[in-house]
């Protein structure tokens, strides 16, 4: 719902005006204010409509309950989420008390409210903080999470959770809560409700730094490839620029490494189907060797395991593996031993995920910068909330250098600097590396001082708290998602407040923001720098040789071209990630439309869609055409061989074929179709009522159902990767991926179709005790 914020003013004085007469309610008469207002929904008014007053009462019972009542500036933000907007908030705004506002009006609309954070001990944090106001109102708010790391909530609480008015979680549980809400057997045990309204917090680093990667269900393992060691020592044979090329998160063969494939491995047309698993585990060798690298995307822990590394905090992940074998095929570029390669059972990206809500909105320091993509992939406004208090930090002008000697000696000496006073200091570094190199060097100056990154992320929210106090020196990897304020000690206003130092160039633009948003919140002084060279790994990963002249110093450079260099860098950085989410769009999309269109299906039969006769006749019958389309004149052994596999383990008919003519075809079709139907009556006539034989039906079919697609989803991770290095092969991978996948689809199809006859016919049901159908399928 598009609105301005010149609207957006007006109704926070709206929201002021009702604040007046409510302030002097007592708490009983406060806390009915809940039921009210539900009564006012009930009779048809809208939730904009009752807006005013429901934020009022809501940043009351925040006074009351938090001693916090929100600023004007909260208040503004909290309308434009309620209105669907992705609203820009700087560090230390509030955004944890803005989001209470929307939280509690759209809970009282009694349908799913969603408040999603970057990670489980926020979403403990915020929930415990906001749950007494909650309570307070008469609304029911929970953690969707386990506090316990490792420990997994049953379907019992996860169900509690989902049902509660207001729910924190992470985006990542949700995003595995709903692939596991269409993986169960029975109604009952769904814990999820229809989705209505969702808060995303740090939204920009959901909805496009992590918007490429699926999160994935691994089910049962895959038969383990002998070709990763092999493929592995291919990829090292090649050169890059000769026989393969990079671009982004990208890379692909020329036709030089084409051809040398297709002569390593005694093959011709290497993009033909018949190659697909050596065309697969070749592109996976290539990403881990060209797209990959140690410290910045992954570590190997002491237990000699991949650990890999969100890019935009350096936190590690630990127990998140790639999908489609590319972990493997790290594990085998590493020298470790390879671990078992899953199948994939289901699949969702965030992308996916948040446009699935009817009612989506977030917040963020720093979107602003990607409102372009925002709208284009999302459909989503952003809007830009002003500072309750007028901004103080300094930014100061990028520091441009050469080398990264010159580079870390002149951050070190601003630091030591700042230090002698007391000012803290905050040392915000691209890698995981940067952290370690600056940290000796501190070191050697003996500079007591705390690191954060991925090997000690444990200790974040306290290294974090701390480092406002003063003579603090803090050096960490990115600061997108921490949630954590810094706070200034004491006397540390008066020497300049916090100094936000940063050493490289970043991916984009909106993480050095971040950085920079660490110093200045509420009005507090503060100043920030960035110290950055062309040995900066983005400048390397996108000009490459071109800039080696200049490091080792055979030419010299301007100071103008330097920055444009360095800052070119990034923004050809930035136009690739975005040409790549987009693409990762629409390969998503076409997953999306198989995904909707199987989980609809399996919801309507969980909900006891009846399925009749008339439709397993059909099903029947299109298998038998099927078959005799395969096998036009079956002698009588391919007959048995079809009724054993297919209907019966009981050879108790006749069947004969009598030629390839129309009629024979037709003679032998009505024979078997009369036979499956007496299997039908015969099958149906075990259950004593009609529940319990629905009961066998639904299982079988969802049996079916489910088997089928695992291997759909686990085919189309294969083919995405199969498929990314097509472009060299002139053809377009997007319309190829497309092509295949439909054919694969309308393939999953007949699969489908096959199973679910063979199931309901050679499936042996039990009925238990308490009336459980327990089924030994084929």
């Amino acid at each position: 719902m598009k609105i301005t914020e010149k609207r957006i003013r007006k109704i926070l004085d709206e929201v002021k005006l009702c604040a007046a007469p409510i302030k002097n309610l007592s708490d009983e008469k406060l806390q009915q204010m809940t039921q009210e207002l539900k009564a006012e929904l009930a009779s048809g008014k809208t939730t904009e409509q009752i807006l005013p007053r429901a934020y009022a009462v809501i940043g009351e019972a925040d006074r009351r309950v938090l001693g916090m009542y929100p600023y004007d500036v909260q208040i503004m933000g909290a309308i434009a989420l309620h209105y669907g907007y992705l609203a820009e908030m700087n560090t230390g705004e509030g955004k944890t008390l803005t989001a209470t506002l929307p939280l509690y009006l759209n809970a009282l609309t009694g349908k799913s409210t969603i408040l999603v954070t970057a990670n489980e001990y926020l979403a403990w944090r915020d929930a415990a903080e906001m749950r007494p106001v909650f309570t307070f109102m008469g609304l029911d708010e929970r953690a969707g999470v386990s506090q316990t790391p490792g420990k997994f909530l049953t379907n019992e609480q996860k169900k509690e959770n989902y049902n509660a008015d207001i729910l924190y979680t992470t985006h990542s549980v949700l995003a595995f809560d709903y692939l596991l809400n269409h993986l169960v057997m029975r109604a009952e045990d769904r814990f999820m409700r229809e989705f209505y309204f969702i808060i995303i917090d740090e939204a920009d680093s959901v909805l496009l730094d992590g918007a490429q990667m699926p999160l994935v269900i691994s089910g049962s393992p895959r038969v383990q490839s002998n070709l990763y060691a092999m493929t592995d020592f291919f990829v090292s044979t090649l050169k890059e620029g000769r026989d393969y090329e990079t671009e982004d998160k990208s890379v692909w063969l020329t036709d030089h490494g084409v051809a040398a494939a297709e002569k390593f491995f005694g093959i011709s047309h290497f993009y033909d189907h018949e190659n697909f698993e050596i065309n697969r585990h070749v592109t996976m060798a290539l990403r881990a060797h060209a797209l990959f690298q140690p410290e910045r995307d992954y570590v190997v822990s002491d237990q000699g395991e991949i650990v890999l590394l969100d890019s935009s905090t350096g936190r590690s992940l630990p127990g998140m593996k790639m999908r489609g074998g590319e972990h493997q095929a790290l594990e085998q570029k590493e020298g470790l031993k390879l671990s078992q390669e899953q199948r994939s059972v289901a699949s969702v990206t965030y992308q996916n995920l948040f446009l699935m809500f009817p009612k989506m909105c977030g917040m963020s320091g720093t979107i602003s910068d990607a409102r372009k993509e925002l709208r284009d992939v999302y459909h989503k406004e952003v809007m830009i909330i002003p500072t309750n208090r007028k901004m103080q930090r300094i930014d100061h002008a990028d520091r441009c250098f050469v080398t990264a000697e010159e580079q870390y000696e002149a951050a070190l000496e601003e630091v030591l600097e700042h230090h002698k006073t007391g000012q803290p200091v905050l040392v915000v570094a691209a890698a995981i590396q940067d952290t370690q190199i600056f940290s000796r060097m501190l070191v050697n100056e003996q500079i007591p001082h705390s690191v954060l990154n991925a090997n000690n992320a444990y200790w974040e929210a306290e290294i974090i708290g701390s480092a406002g106090q003063k003579g603090a020196v803090t050096v960490s990897t990115g600061m997108a998602g921490r949630g954590t304020d810094i706070k200034l000690g004491k006397g540390v206003r008066e020497l300049g407040g916090l100094a936000v130092i940063g050493i490289g160039r970043m991916e984009n633009i909106r993480l050095e923001r971040q950085a920079r948003g660490r110093a200045g919140r509420q009005g507090d002084p503060g100043s920030s720098r960035f110290y950055v060279s062309l040995e900066d790994e983005i400048v390397k990963a996108m000009k490459g040789e071109k800039v080696d002249k200049y490091i080792d110093g055979k030419k010299n450079i301007s100071a103008r071209k330097l920055r444009k260099i360095i800052d070119g860098s990034q923004k050809t950085l930035e136009e690739q990630a975005v040409a790549s989410r987009e693409q990762s769009v629409r390969y998503d999309e076409i997953l999306r439309r198989q995904r909707t269109i199987l989980y609809d299906a399996r919801d309507r039969i969980l909900d006891h869609e009846n399925i009749g006769k008339g439709t397993f006749r059909a099903i029947v019958r299109d298998n038998l055409n099927r078959f005799l389309d395969s096998c036009p004149d079956p002698s009588q052994k391919d007959l048995n061989r079809y009724v054993l596999d297919n209907l019966s383990y009981e050879m108790n008919i006749s069947l004969r074929s009598s030629g390839k003519s129309r009629e024979a075809r037709q003679k032998l079709l009505e024979q078997m179709n009369d036979y499956a139907d007496r299997l039908f009556e015969q099958k149906q006539a075990l259950f004593t009522s009609r529940a319990e034989f629905q009961e066998y039906v639904r299982k079988c079919v969802l049996r079916a159902l489910d088997e089928a697609w695992i291997e759909e989803v686990d085919y189309l991770q294969q083919l995405q990767y199969a498929t990314s290095t097509r472009g060299t092969a002139q053809r377009n991978p997007v319309f190829e991926y497309s092509r295949e996948a439909f054919q694969s689809f309308d393939e999953m199809k007949t699969t489908m179709k096959k199973n679910i006859a063979r199931n309901f016919f050679l499936g042996d049901p039990q009925i238990g005790e308490n009336g459980d159908v327990q089924i030994v399928f084929p």
